[in-house]
């Protein structure tokens, strides 16, 4: 149970930092540090809460970083620049504020009197364009220079050797975690699943880009929350890096569009359109080490997360 604790979110007003938000709240002083670039609190129904602190700034400020995560007990670093379009569009973006601004949040961490423990997030792309049941000791995978699709992944590589580096130097119980492919109500910014569904709600096309044969693994935003709260109250979580994702939830993009379509009674039609990007063929998790050390356990299935997701647009629409 963590309770009376302040704890400093970046990224606090978007997906998983607001969902997390929600979880903590209720027991503990929580700042959301975010640049509102996105903003999923605002919709939720804690947004008031006397225990909820919003600061608009940017993980590139140090000092900022370092005046607001002031007397911080725990540090959960979620904001980046992410999503395939936004990286493309943006790579130097994405490399300066995954790099730079997770060194910033993780000196800030150092320098705190009494910092419990910093969980720091990821990615599966880590893992390349090939990912099998990979587990984190497999050897991660840097893609081709001036591939601007990579440099998300690169970005957040270089922000966990750093985060390791911080725990193996200076002590800083440092956690981290890699995410495969979150979704659920109040997702953000890109996504295929959350497109995947407004689409089908509203019965019209849903395009794949490329040929849909794209194998992914879909964790429910509830499921990744616990596996966030497990890595912060595990005393064998520091100094790690865990997988987190539902490996049984696994489907080709086509298979996806399919079942969405099915769960939700919907007629939309199934297009295909040119794929001119780098892509993941194959990202499955494995999630043993999750599971021993931590107890983690993926709970909702894929029609299950799907039923909960349509619902929560249907009240809140794109």
């Amino acid at each position: 149970m963590i309770e009376g604790k302040k704890i400093f979110i970046t990224g606090g007003a978007g997906f998983i930092g607001s969902m997390l938000t929600g979880r903590l709240v209720e027991n503990n002083q929580i700042v959301a540090f975010d640049n509102l670039a996105r903003n999923s609190l605002k919709n939720k129904p804690f947004f008031d809460h006397p225990n909820l602190t919003l600061v608009q700034g940017d993980v590139l400020d140090f000092d900022q970083v370092r005046q607001v995560m002031k007397g911080a007990d725990i540090v959960v670093h979620c904001a980046a620049i992410a999503g395939i379009d936004t990286v493309i569009k943006k790579p130097v973006s994405t490399m300066r504020v995954n790099m730079i601004g997770s060194a910033n949040v993780l000196e800030a961490a150092a320098r705190l009197p009494k910092c419990e423990r910093v969980v720091c997030f990821s990615t599966s792309e880590v893992f390349g364009q090939q990912a099998f049941r990979s587990n984190e000791k497999d050897k991660t995978v840097l893609g081709s220079v001036g591939e601007a699709r990579w440099t998300y992944a690169v970005s957040k590589l270089a922000e966990e050797h750093l985060s390791i580096a911080y725990f193996q130097e200076q002590g800083l119980p440092v956690t981290v975690l890699r995410p495969f492919n979150v979704y659920g109500p109040g997702q953000v910014g890109e996504g295929a699943l959350r497109t995947f569904i407004d689409r089908a709600l509203k019965n019209e096309p849903i395009e794949i880009h490329g040929d849909g044969t794209q194998i992914r693994a879909w964790c429910y935003v509830d499921d990744m929350i616990e596996g966030v709260m497990l890595s912060i109250e595990h005393p064998k979580a520091v100094g790690e890096s865990f997988n987190i994702g539902n490996q049984r939830a696994v489907v080709t993009i086509y298979g996806l569009a399919n079942t969405v379509v099915r769960v939700l009674n919907s007629t939309s039609p199934i297009d295909f359109t040119r794929k001119d990007y780098a892509d993941v063929e194959l990202r499955i998790p494995a999630v043993g080490k999750a599971r021993d050390v931590l107890g983690f356990e993926a709970k909702v299935d894929l029609d299950e997360g799907i039923k909960r997701t349509a619902e929560y647009y249907r009240d809140h629409p794109l």
